[in-house]
């Protein structure tokens, strides 16, 4: 057998050379692709790690800029809205009307005496017939006595008179007052204008409603010898309680009165016309220009953009361990293959 097996071996010498190099070669060939990875591949993969680091830093800083610009806009928009709750912003509306509430004209003649009163029309007063003596009182009158408001002890003698209602006609009220003599150098008549004649007549005491509109509503003159034309406006004030306030402002011209009687007089004459300037109702009101639902909606946008960008940042951070953890793996794994 120790023969048959020197004849195999001799027979056959180049199967066993084929042999060896086979394994030599098995053992070249997982060799030379360790020094590979030693060599080129290891730089590859750092550089796209490298790169894919350096994108995740910067998109992290764009992150917390994005945060910071929405912290700011909830800082500035909460601020905007407080300051403007705290100034609001006054409107004005128009309200076109045919006909007014008649408004009350509340004179305090002293010791004139009223001579006519008329409503005319068109804005056309006739020539005067007899000035200086009693006319026709066509208008509605109310007289009054009352405590002084501001003093409570001196009594106040008002008449009252219905003023025009109509303003598509020129509706106007046209008054003539007497005064025989004074003893000032200047001679005039107080009035003023409050908003209802009618519930001036409705009131049941009023004494206390006359009161009440002395101590709301401004009062003015106008002298005697001239005509004083006056163009009143209405002025409705909302306030913030709910409550509305009326007032008046009026437009008044002078016109000079030549007195056409033959025989030089003492007495003084005042002539007054009451009208509305125009047909527009005027409202004024407070408007907080600061809407609540859209503050809120903003908010909340702001608020998603927070969480977002939050939450992008989160990931990205994430995003940066694992590609660190996986490269550190990796390195251990080549530095024990090659050891």
């Amino acid at each position: 057998q120790l023969s048959e097996d020197v004849e195999r071996v001799s027979e056959h010498p180049t199967d066993e050379r084929e042999g060896e190099m086979e394994v030599h070669e098995d053992a070249s060939s997982v060799i030379l692709p360790d020094s590979e990875l030693g060599t080129t591949a290891p730089s590859l993969r750092f550089s796209k790690t490298c790169l894919k680091n350096v994108f995740s830093v910067i998109l992290l800083f764009i992150y917390l800029l994005l945060m910071a610009v929405a912290v700011f806009l909830v800082y500035q928009t909460i601020s905007d809205f407080r300051e403007k709750l705290k100034h609001p912003v006054m409107s004005v509306s128009y309200k076109e009307v045919s006909l007014y509430d008649a408004p009350g004209i509340a004179f305090y003649p002293g010791k004139a005496r009223l001579l006519s009163c008329k409503h005319h029309y068109y804005d056309h007063i006739p020539p005067l017939i007899n000035p200086g003596q009693p006319g026709d009182i066509e208008c509605t009158t109310q007289r009054i006595n009352y405590t002084d408001p501001f003093t409570n002890q001196t009594m106040k003698y008002a008449l009252v008179v219905q003023g025009p209602r109509d303003v598509k006609k020129k509706e106007l009220v046209f008054l003539q007052f007497h005064l025989n003599g004074t003893d000032q150098d200047f001679s005039a008549i107080d009035y003023l204008l409050f908003s209802s004649f009618q519930e001036f007549i409705d009131s049941p005491e009023k004494a206390e409603f006359m009161k009440d509109c002395e101590s709301s509503y401004s009062s003015w003159k106008f002298s005697g010898g001239f005509r004083t034309w006056v163009k009143m406006s209405l002025v409705k004030t909302k306030e913030e309680d709910g409550s509305e306030t009326v007032e008046f402002k009026q437009e008044t011209s002078v016109v000079n009165y030549i007195d056409q009687r033959t025989k030089a007089r003492s007495d003084q004459l005042f002539f007054v016309v009451f009208e509305w300037k125009d047909p527009f109702i005027q409202t004024v009101q407070d408007i907080i220009t600061a809407n609540p639902w859209n503050t809120i909606a903003l908010l909340c946008g702001i608020f998603l953009a927070l969480f977002k960008a939050a939450d992008f940042a989160k990931l990205s951070v994430k995003w940066m361990i694992k590609i660190r953890k996986r490269h550190l793996k990796r390195s251990r794994q080549a530095m024990n293959h090659i050891n």
